[in-house]
């Protein structure tokens, strides 16, 4: 076969074929469409184009950059949304991880781990974008670069400035993006560009290798909490501009690929935030959700109340798709459910299980837990996992799930990012309360200085 994929198509090739599909049968012939490459040659000359599809669906993901390069026609057929449609109906979609960091220089770089081949990939910068509020009212161009600016400022002087510095966003750049995942592909909302929340969305198409723009959100927002739910995302929270500094928002929404659409969800009522006793405490202490995960079948939304430097949990709330309504979380799993730096809340979700991770007081090491829905408890998982920079960085561990395992990526010595995988190891003499895992470090890069920012699992 290597000799068939080598070669190149001749002038005299026919015109490609195009079929039908028949059925859902991924074998059977797929409806080729025809690229815009010149004279329409095939894939490979001496096999229909249906079969070279097929060939080219099987090959790992991690060699489609090098075979773009082979001819016009490859480029056409690889970055086709055929080839990642009949990689799906095949089975044959690989789980990458999408880790975003921020270096010294105010720079957000993206980069994909192939978990297969233990190799990575360092994604193009995000585009530019022009603010285009900032720049009417200040009467310059307002270019900002999201790849260049990045997200310098920490939460917590957001968190400050609702109440200290009102005045100042003014002098904040660009900052705040939320990550999410849908149909495939990666995407980058909102964000906060010195005073005004943005509104805008950046698509990243694994097998283009490019950004492009997608439907803005209907509300510009930063620091929100995006996941995926149901062939959807889901966008909910976060804060924007208000007349006194940062304003919480209650608001949601959601996105459906297939129409390329934003729809409006009900408000998080924020049932504990208004039980407060005075008005006093009503006015400086903000609600804000403080994260977000799919779990069965709904939206676990934890939530906390503001006031710098403090935060108070308060449980959290739950969004039933189906009947389009928000329900107080079980005082357990709000309760329990621990916090990061800036009250921020990690929360995975592997086998219909949620996992978080809980800093220990070593500042060195992590407790990862999961939950009990039965019982509405968090069970203890053994031995802890190492984590470091806790009083350093803003985001020193994350949690992903990858190929049905759970996975935490940190920075060890020597500025080394390392992701570790858990593998539970059983036995008849555990206690009830706690699961043994093995924890086997799968994959490493030297990240420089980088902090981590952010990371998703894309399958492709």
């Amino acid at each position: 076969m290597g000799s068939i994929l080598s070669a190149t198509g001749s002038a005299t090739a026919k015109s490609m074929d195009r079929h039908e599909t028949s059925g859902t049968d991924p074998n059977k012939r797929v409806k080729v469409s025809a690229y815009e490459y010149g004279m329409n040659r095939r894939i490979i000359p001496t096999l229909p184009d249906e079969l070279s599809f097929q060939i080219l669906a099987r090959l790992p993901l991690i060699h489609y950059l090098n075979l773009k390069m082979v001819c016009r026609a490859w480029k056409a057929a690889i970055t086709s949304h055929e080839l990642s449609q009949l990689r799906r109906e095949l089975g044959v979609t690989e789980e990458w991880l999408y880790i975003l960091s921020k270096v010294e220089a105010n720079k957000l770089d993206w980069y994909a781990l192939d978990p297969l081949f233990q190799k990575w990939q360092r994604l193009p910068p995000m585009p530019s974008f022009v603010n285009e509020e900032e720049s009417n009212r200040t009467g310059s161009s307002g270019f900002r670069m999201w790849n260049v600016v990045g997200s310098s400022i920490r939460i917590a002087d957001f968190v400050r400035s609702w109440f200290w510095r009102r005045n100042g966003l003014d002098q904040m750049p660009f900052c705040g993006c939320s990550v999410g995942v849908a149909d495939g592909s990666l995407y980058v909302v909102g964000g906060f560009s010195k005073a005004v929340a943005l509104n805008c969305v950046w698509r990243y198409d694994p097998f283009l290798n490019l950004w492009e723009e997608a439907s803005p959100m209907m509300t510009g927002r930063a620091f929100c909490k995006a996941t995926f739910l149901n062939g959807k995302l889901y966008v909910v929270g976060g804060v924007s501009r208000g007349r006194n500094g940062l304003l919480p928002l209650r608001s949601a929404e959601v996105f459906d690929p297939k129409t390329g659409l934003w729809s409006e969800l009900p408000e998080m009522p924020f049932a504990k935030a208004q039980v407060l006793p005075t008005a006093f405490l009503a006015d400086v202490l903000k609600p804000i959700a403080t994260g977000m995960a799919p779990y069965k079948g709904k939206l676990y939304v934890p939530q906390s109340l503001y006031s710098w430097p403090f935060f108070f949990d308060i449980g959290g709330e739950i969004y039933d798709p189906e009947l389009n309504s928000w329900s107080t979380m079980p005082d357990g799993l709000g309760d329990g459910w621990p916090a990061r730096q800036a009250g921020t809340k990690l929360g995975i979700v592997i086998d219909d299980k949620l996992y978080t991770l809980e800093p220990s007081s070593s500042l060195d090491s992590g407790q990862i837990k999961r939950y009990n829905s039965e019982e509405d408890t968090w069970v203890a998982i053994t031995p802890q996992v190492p984590v470091n920079d806790f009083t350093d960085a803003e985001a020193p561990y994350l949690l992903a799930g990858l190929r049905g395992r759970l996975h935490v990526i940190t920075k060890v010595a020597n500025n080394t990012l390392q992701v570790m995988q858990a593998v539970v190891q059983n036995s008849a003499d555990n206690r009830a309360s706690e699961e043994n895992v093995l924890w086997t470090p799968v994959a490493s890069r030297n990240f420089g200085t980088a902090e981590l920012v952010s990371c998703q699992v894309l399958d492709v």
